[in-house]
């Protein structure tokens, strides 16, 4: 039975996506959130909630791509259970005069081969209701709609659901898409979190590109949501109730606090510098860190001892070459034995032959996804001496 939230609704599902691997992290962020319900699945953590929990998730989330609301499930074994199942939302509560509507399409079904095909019929659907009950129709937008609607089939249930987030939660606003190796700002903030930062650590990213690490680093120092200042998809919904979700907004920017301990952020592209530099500066966060043009392989702690050190070197897959990189890791690992005792390096890596250039034990080796890129997050503990410690199992081989 399909039904709508608004701020009246009770708790209902709701689904927090994100980049594989970082599902637990996401889980830990919702529960701080005092959510119920919370279950992480596949890319994905479901829990339940109102119109409250969707402007908090979307404002607060660090490591979450997007939060949808499942308004309708049920069994589709063909194109007309698919058409029936979504004429039962009544879009007039949701969907305003003049806007246009979009459907995403996700997931597997053996009646539906032409995921195209599929999101035709649930628009037909959406505009047949609206016009045969308020004799208007939306128009069709596939690329920026005011609605996208997400269908995820299933030989189970196939549910569609309302996206009420718009650009991907990974788009703060305060860098431009694209560039060489992009790191997405949710996996950067999902290492800070799953190296345990707070904020209270110093911390250095040797090799910073354009500031990816340390723009999300001083956000979660400074604690300042993420998301509060973009839009979002739910801002245009008819049910949009704009004084809870400035009261919310309000609270939210209130907690700020300065940065405890230092953040530094290198590289030795000067070009790299400049861009980091813009990019901290459009993300109000500037103040906070300090960016230095060094090479990495001239690796020295900022402060006397202990911190964080988190890095994404080249994985020879995007940029640069597994052949000459080899030595720039060993070279690396070299630098983070003699120059880094007493600090935490966390590294990712897409390679597994240039993981065991470094030449360090990992203490621990967690599977993350870097857009298509399975990679593993490695631990190393810098301990000052020769202190023995055998590596945690990977996994996942």
């Amino acid at each position: 039975r399909a039904r709508m939230i608004d701020a009246k609704s009770p708790p209902q599902p709701l689904v927090a996506t994100c980049s594989r691997g970082l599902e637990e992290v996401l889980a830990d962020e919702l529960r701080a959130l005092d959510v119920k319900g919370v279950a992480a699945g596949r890319g994905f953590v479901g829990f339940t909630g109102g119109l409250k929990a969707v402007y908090e998730a979307n404002l607060r989330l660090r490591t979450a791509a997007r939060v949808v609301v499942p308004v309708v499930r049920g069994q589709v074994k063909g194109k007309n259970d698919l058409y029936d199942l979504a004429t039962t939302v009544p879009w007039h509560e949701v969907v305003q005069r003049g806007q246009t509507i979009g459907v995403d399409v996700a997931g597997r079904s053996h009646v539906f081969h032409n995921t195209n095909f599929a999101a035709q019929v649930v628009k037909d659907a959406v505009v047949d209701t609206i016009r045969g009950r308020e004799g208007w129709r939306p128009s069709v937008d596939r690329s920026n709609p005011d609605m996208r609607l997400h269908l995820h089939l299933s030989d189970g249930l196939t549910t569609l659901s309302l996206d009420s987030t718009g650009e991907q939660l990974s788009h703060r606003g305060y860098r431009p898409r694209g560039g060489p190796a992009p790191l997405a700002e949710t996996l950067a903030a999902g290492v800070l979190l799953l190296a345990g930062y707070d904020g209270t650590q110093p911390l250095l990213d040797p090799l910073c590109g354009t500031g990816t690490f340390s723009a999300e680093a001083a956000l979660i120092a400074t604690r300042t949501p993420p998301g509060l200042r973009r839009e979002f998809a739910f801002e245009s919904w008819a049910m949009h109730d704009r004084e809870l979700f400035s009261e919310i907004t309000r609270a939210a920017s209130h907690e700020h606090r300065d940065a405890p301990a230092p953040i530094v952020a290198r590289d030795r592209d000067e070009r790299a510098v400049q861009a980091a530099r813009r990019n901290l500066k459009a993300a109000w966060m500037n103040r906070w860190v300090e960016v230095e043009q060094r090479d990495a392989l001239d690796l020295e702690l900022p402060w006397s001892e202990g911190g964080i050190i988190v890095a994404n070197p080249p994985y020879g897959k995007r940029v640069g070459d597994v052949k000459r990189l080899g030595n720039f890791y060993k070279r690396f690992g070299d630098q983070l034995k003699k120059k880094a005792q007493g600090a935490t390096a966390w590294l990712i890596v897409g390679n597994r032959e240039l993981a065991n250039q470094i030449g360090l034990k990992a203490k621990r080796r967690i599977p993350l996804f870097n857009g298509p890129i399975e990679c593993r997050l490695l631990k190393y503990e810098l301990y000052s001496g020769s202190r023995k410690h055998k590596a945690d199992p990977d996994p996942s081989g």
